[in-house]
């Protein structure tokens, strides 16, 4: 009887553990499939880009390229139809300290801010560098986007083609016209944004600039519901992008979490610093690790301190005209 009562106590025990690790392994694979595992939804085929920000197509290459009209070092870029100027700013001193990055672009005529997806797919999980992006479509200079694979809602135009239609939250509409600018995701439709000339659209924020005055209040921000996600109005690296007129734009990267280099920004200080360099309309973009600035075959910034990029699933850029 003793040993009867053992052996089903053992089995009892061997049961429950395999039972426990059925449900860690059910966990894991879940976490894996929600946040690592690809999972593409469209595959962008490779063609040319129109001009217009228009074309949903995507252009491959190897390195950034040049019009034979243009002019350029390391922090400036100039051709017949678009001008780049880029500047570091440093501001404060040992923990207080901040650093940033300036892009100040003007088109003379054509709107030529295009986007892309890492590996030309659309979907979750897929990820790749801003550098590798922008370099396989021969960007002259990019930033990172909004992250969209990081989330399963929201609006997603890009270069005139919808990918996602779940509207959740303020987000941004770049028109061809060479203007921006913040809407209400849940009041206005797809079709109505298509109508009014939306080549891309963003899903992240939140605005912070609209109509030349600060959006709003700062003072609790949560982008998402994410497994892992928290309030983003403290002092952290940030990306962001604003109009002073139309064809006149600022994407600003600024660098965070590395003492004595740069904390970072709040949100409020963001949005101040874009209003203090004159713009009318500016957007939070996703920040923290992936904010990152490509420029001529370079990183400008350095990401957290450290050097290191963060993949991720989309870039604005600009390729040469």
């Amino acid at each position: 009887m003793i040993l009867i009562f053992r052996t089903r106590k053992k089995t009892k025990i061997i049961t429950i553990i395999a039972v426990i690790l059925l449900i860690i392994a059910a966990i894991l694979y879940k976490l894996a499939d929600r946040y690592l595992i690809e999972h593409v939804e469209v595959k962008v085929t490779p063609g040319s880009v129109s001009n217009s920000g228009s074309s949903s197509g995507t252009s491959s290459g190897t390195s950034a390229t040049t019009s034979t009209n243009a002019e350029y070092d390391d922090w400036n870029y100039k051709d017949d139809n678009q001008t780049i100027s880029i500047k570091q700013v440093q501001t404060g001193s040992g923990s207080d300290m901040i650093t940033y990055y300036v892009a100040d672009v003007t088109f003379n005529s054509t709107t030529n801010l295009l986007t892309a997806f890492a590996k030309d797919s659309f979907g979750t999980n897929i990820i790749q560098n801003t550098s590798t992006i922008a370099a396989d479509h021969n960007a002259i200079f990019a930033i990172n986007g909004d992250y969209y694979g990081f989330r399963s809602d929201g609006v997603v135009i890009r270069n005139g083609t919808v990918y996602r239609d779940e509207p959740a939250r303020i987000g941004l509409a770049l028109f061809n016209d060479g203007t921006l600018k913040s809407y209400d995701e849940e009041e206005t439709s797809t079709d109505e944004l298509l109508a009014q000339g939306v080549t891309n659209a963003f899903s992240f924020g939140p605005a912070l600039v609209t109509d030349g005055k600060i959006a709003g209040d700062f003072s609790h921000v949560e982008i998402d519901k994410n497994f892992g996600n928290r309030s983003i109005q403290a002092s952290n690296p940030r990306t962001g992008i604003g109009m002073i007129s139309p064809n006149h734009f600022l994407l600003v990267i600024v660098d965070g979490r590395s003492t004595g280099y740069s904390r970072g920004m709040t949100l409020t200080e963001f949005a101040d610093l874009f209003k203090e360099l004159g713009a009318t309309e500016a957007y939070n973009l996703d920040g923290g690790g992936s904010s990152t600035m490509y420029f001529m075959g370079r990183v400008v910034n350095n990401p957290l301190g450290k050097g290191n990029e963060r993949g991720v699933s989309d870039i604005i850029y600009i390729p040469q005209s």
